[in-house]
């Protein structure tokens, strides 16, 4: 059930604060609220609760404004509960109607909103600022000079190619065990013995015989040595599949007789057994790779991404395409868990920034896995210049073309410092969250607040320059006033 919150503050007099408590107007967090849509996303959000019935959903601004919080300061749940209790800027931002001691929402109400706040409704929302942040910018320009969607909805308007487009990908590593076959197979096996253990403690039935010590050491007996042999490893995982196949036909025996495992159970079997039949399959045939690969048990959606780097060659997580238009602002425009590649996305990127502004752009920056065939001669019909040496023999003592190529890798670098900042700075460097749909989330709701926060600055920015160039102008007056005759 979702009610329209009318006792909520819908701007900075609203908010009642205490005899004493004198709130500045100017902080960033009052100035943050006022660019964010509320209302507008409101709207939408209601649309998921359709019932009329039982408790009270809490408001979207409280909702995705305590996220954009947790994402900025990367707090814990419980942490970020403390903080908003004992700030009035971030009681204000959440949309409070006053400052009050008592905390806002418990600490388990955030895995709800992170289900709740989709990746979907966030790339909608992160769109709609950046159209607003944009539209912002050209307020002061003639009509169908760059607005979002204008020239699209009037094709007779559109202007030549203009803009620019920077592609790139990248993976945010969720934080799990470096995978090992061995000891996934002994997480398994500790689960499946747990799992025997409910069985007969429920139903009263006589528990057979596990071998829970033996597999405990065999374990231990590789995982604490320090040179592991290729001979070691698989005598290990062979004791490994050998006692996980025992607890298998265990609990299919009580499953066939009537005896139902709980709902959690369900999910977890299933993940062990395909585990299992991947486990089996690289021993025989003495091979480490197999497609859908399971490296994590509690997280079976995980994949491994090859990505090449120095410090970590593959890592476990969401792969993603990111693009940056003129003005610096990121979308998502591809994310999955299984690898792909990612020169598939350029052409998808440059359509959809075609169907915002109505034009094409006039050069598209991306590194050399998107510099294929098909999609250069998609830039080329177009009318687009893909960042890149040509193809065959260079030409010689050509200066032009050299400048143009070192302007587009330096501009080519802002999407890597758009990546280096989100990764520092808003949480998408190391995934803490479990659940597949609360991990994309997550990578949604870096990105989302990177923009905001780049909206913020600029915002600021412009604040500063007014200052200053009042400041300039009255000395200039006081000048004029103080000057004989």
């Amino acid at each position: 059930m979702y009610k329209f919150g009318d006792k909520l503050q819908h701007s900075f007099l609203d908010f009642n604060q205490p005899i004493g408590m004198h709130l500045n107007p100017d902080n960033r967090w009052i100035k943050l609220a006022e660019k964010i849509p509320w209302d507008y996303f409101e709207a939408k959000y209601a649309s998921l609760f359709p019932s009329k019935t039982g408790n009270v959903a809490k408001p979207l601004r409280m909702a995705l404004g305590a996220l954009i919080i947790q994402t900025k300061f990367q707090y814990a749940d419980r942490e970020l509960v403390q903080q908003i209790t004992e700030n009035a800027y971030l009681q204000y931002f959440i949309g409070l109607s006053g400052y009050q001691d008592e905390a806002p929402f418990d600490p388990s109400d955030l895995v709800d909103f992170r289900k709740r706040i989709s990746l979907e409704i966030l790339n909608e929302a992160n769109d709609y600022i950046i159209g607003k942040a944009k539209k912002d910018d050209n307020k002061n320009h003639k009509p169908g000079n760059g607005q979002p969607g204008e020239n699209a909805k009037n094709p007779e308007n559109a202007e030549e190619n203009k803009g620019t487009v920077i592609v790139d990908a990248s993976c945010s590593p969720s934080y799990i065990r470096y995978p090992q076959d061995f000891s996934l197979l002994n997480e398994a096996r500790e689960k499946l013995e747990r799992m025997i253990t409910r069985f007969c403690k429920t139903y009263c039935l006589k528990k057979p015989r596990t071998y829970a010590k033996k597999g405990r050491k065999s374990y231990l007996a590789l995982a604490k040595c320090k040179k592991r042999s290729t001979r070691k490893i698989r005598r290990t995982v062979r004791e490994q599949l050998g006692f996980v196949r025992r607890d298998l036909k265990y609990l299919e025996a009580f499953m066939t007789e009537g005896y139902a495992p709980e709902a959690k159970e369900i999910k977890l079997l299933l993940t062990i057994f395909k585990l299992y039949e991947q486990q089996e399959y690289m021993y025989k045939n003495k091979v480490h790779s197999v497609q859908n690969r399971i490296v994590s048990i509690s997280q079976p959606f995980l994949r491994p991404i090859v990505r090449g780097k120095v410090k970590a060659p593959v890592e476990f997580g969401a792969k993603y395409d990111l693009s940056l238009n003129e003005d610096g602002y990121g979308r998502i425009e591809k994310i999955s868990f299984d690898p792909y590649n990612e020169s598939t996305c350029l052409i998808e990127s440059v359509e959809r920034y075609h169907e915002r502004t109505g034009r094409y752009p006039e050069r598209v920056l991306a590194d050399q896995i998107y510099r294929t065939r098909e999609n250069r001669g998609y830039c080329k019909e177009h009318g687009i210049r893909l960042s890149g040496p040509r193809l065959g023999r260079p030409f010689k003592d050509n200066k032009a073309d050299a400048a143009i190529e070192y302007s587009d890798n330096t501009d080519r670098i802002e999407v890597e410092r758009y990546f280096s900042l989100a990764k520092r700075c808003y949480n998408i460097g190391l995934i803490k969250t479990k659940l597949e749909e609360t991990t994309l989330t997550t990578i949604a709701l870096s990105v989302l607040v990177t923009n905001l926060f780049k909206v913020l600055s600029r915002l600021i920015f412009e604040i500063i320059l007014g200052w200053q160039n009042r400041l300039i102008s009255d000395r200039q007056e006081l000048k004029f006033l103080a000057s004989p005759g």
